[in-house]
């Protein structure tokens, strides 16, 4: 009798352990999803952010260059131009302030009074450093019209070798086939969420 009862004892205990290790192994991957990811994980994940960088250039500025950036390394440099004056805090003509810009919505089909066709939007921003009056409706766009074809006369058209051509009232401005490829790249490696502006 003793032993029938030391044998169902020890199926009785054999079968507790194997039901407390299946159950811990159904309840390990909820727990480690839990988990809270690793300081190597959130730098990997940080190094893939895109995000752009418009160098204006004092001495010539309709040479100045925007950058994607993703991670640590340049992806692209694009000419680009801004404004008709150095002066940030004119409006409608002075170029973009110094600083870091949220970037909005992206289209291919902007239908702007000035602007049309491909076009950022990006954040309005005080000149002077934030002391300045507001410079607002700023975009990435060139000159094209709403579905991104050039007209036959300006201001639609981008004459090519007219460096006049990279001014604006103080977006940043590009060559229409240069922002076609911005946008494609952008497609491809994602679309920033900030844009940082040097001089």
């Amino acid at each position: 009798m003793s032993a029938v009862i030391v044998r169902t004892a020890r199926s009785t205990t054999a079968s507790l352990v194997l039901a407390s290790a299946a159950l811990l192994t159904a309840l390990m991957p909820a727990a480690q999803a839990q988990e809270p990811a690793s300081p190597a994980v959130t730098r990997a994940a940080a190094a893939g952010t895109v995000s752009l960088k418009f160098d204006k250039n004092s001495k010539h500025p309709t040479y100045s260059k925007l950058s994607v950036i993703k991670g640590n390394k340049v992806w692209a440099d694009f000419r680009a131009g801004s404004g008709i004056t150095q002066n940030e805090c004119t409006t409608g003509r002075g170029w973009l302030p110094n600083g870091t810009y949220a970037v909005g919505a992206h289209t291919r089909t902007y239908d702007g009074r000035q602007i049309k066709g491909y076009a950022i939007r990006l954040a309005d921003k005080r000149c002077d450093n934030g002391a300045g009056r507001p410079r607002t409706e700023l975009f990435i766009h060139s000159e094209m019209n709403r579905d991104g074809s050039q007209g036959t006369s300006e201001p639609r058209r981008w004459t090519e070798k007219n460096p006049n051509d990279y001014l604006s009232n103080g977006c940043v401005k590009m060559h229409p086939e240069e922002i076609k490829k911005l946008f494609r790249l952008l497609d491809r490696i994602g679309w920033p969420k900030s844009l940082k502006v040097v001089s």
